[in-house]
């Protein structure tokens, strides 16, 4: 896209991105409403995608795509989107592939600088009153309070797949599996590397799982760019929120969503309906024992309608946004002290 935030959602259940809807509202839209998965150029004016349907996946780019790995992504997408195919609902609507022509378009930004961009699952449930894109959301809200503070980073947009298997179960989430995010990211950021000619990259994620983070740093292992780094922005939270048990769309992640733009936050489900939205969460530990066993996931998931939220939500009263902020801001600035020139 020209514009690296133009994907990002003003409010909650609205506008074109798929990304900036929750599970329960794109559930009411599946089967009704197109949805489309554009393949694009880096840097294609975001009008053009969003006029594609009233639905809009995040984009995949030609620039990173050799056949192979653009035929099996597309291939791994439409057999988790929008119902995982192993769940009782699969197969129940499909994804139409649009291939925009492959075109050059000037950079998104000044070339020569710190490319930053995320590589979050931003097509990920995050149970009913948080958008898909909850941790895209989160680890660009950080990104730009860093352009901000620091003229030589230029942000680049989001590579908006990975690997994930909670989501799976629930529907309106795709895990394009560790072996192709690897590929992915090592050629989204060559692509870059020719786009913006970085003297380093500094490349973050929120998502947290261990092989997801792997894969990312397999994949930026294997790049033209020789300078990056990369950071799990949630590592300086894990006493607050993974060891109290919350994990996924709970507590943490609603107080930093509020904290960023609270109309992010569905109203009508959060704060309102609270003591639903906990009698329906999964718990942490029931999280990791299922996760090698999907099967056996989806059938709790299914026979007791839970809602996608992984623990915690009630550790939202003893947090704040924008104390959680502040610490993954502390650990931010100082990776990106290593990687700007000094002097």
């Amino acid at each position: 896209m020209d514009n690296p935030l133009a994907w990002r959602p003003q409010a909650i259940n609205t506008g074109n991105w798929l990304a900036g809807y929750s599970l329960n509202a794109l559930r009411e839209r599946v089967g009704t409403d197109r949805i489309v998965l554009p393949i694009c150029s880096l840097g294609t004016p975001a009008e053009e995608l969003t006029g594609l349907a009233p639905l809009v996946l995040p984009p995949l780019y030609h620039e990173a795509l050799d056949d192979e790995l653009r035929v099996a992504l597309v291939s791994r997408i439409t057999e988790c989107f929008p119902f995982y195919h192993e769940t009782s609902r699969g197969g129940e609507s499909s994804v139409e592939l649009i291939e925009l022509p492959a075109r050059a378009h000037p950079a998104c930004g000044p070339t020569g600088g710190v490319v930053a961009f995320s590589v979050d699952t931003a097509v990920e449930e995050h149970g009913p009153h948080l958008p898909l894109a909850t941790d895209t959301l989160q680890s660009y809200a950080v990104l730009e309070r860093l352009a901000s503070e620091h003229p030589g980073v230029v942000l680049a947009p989001p590579v908006d797949y990975g690997q994930l298997t909670w989501g799976l179960p629930f529907g309106m989430s795709i895990d394009i599996t560790a072996p192709l995010l690897t590929r992915y990211v090592t050629g989204y950021t060559n692509a870059i590397a020719d786009w913006l000619e970085p003297t380093a990259a500094y490349v973050v994620d929120v998502h947290g799982s261990i092989v997801h983070r792997a894969a990312i740093q397999d994949g930026l292992a294997a790049s033209r760019i020789g300078r990056w780094s990369f950071r799990w922005l949630h590592d300086p939270l894990v006493a607050l929120s993974g060891d109290r048990g919350d994990q996924h769309a709970g507590g943490v992640e609603t107080a930093l969503i509020e904290f960023i733009n609270p109309a992010l936050v569905d109203a009508a489900w959060w704060p309102s309906r609270r003591e639903e939205l906990l009698a329906k969460q999964m718990s942490l530990e029931d999280a990791v024992r299922l996760s090698s066993d999907l099967p056996t996931f989806i059938e709790r998931v299914e026979s007791e309608r839970l809602n996608g939220i992984v623990g915690g939500l009630e550790n939202y009263d003893a947090i704040d946004g924008a104390d959680l902020m502040e610490r993954i801001l502390g650990v931010s600035r100082t990776d990106l002290a290593a990687l700007l020139p000094t002097g």
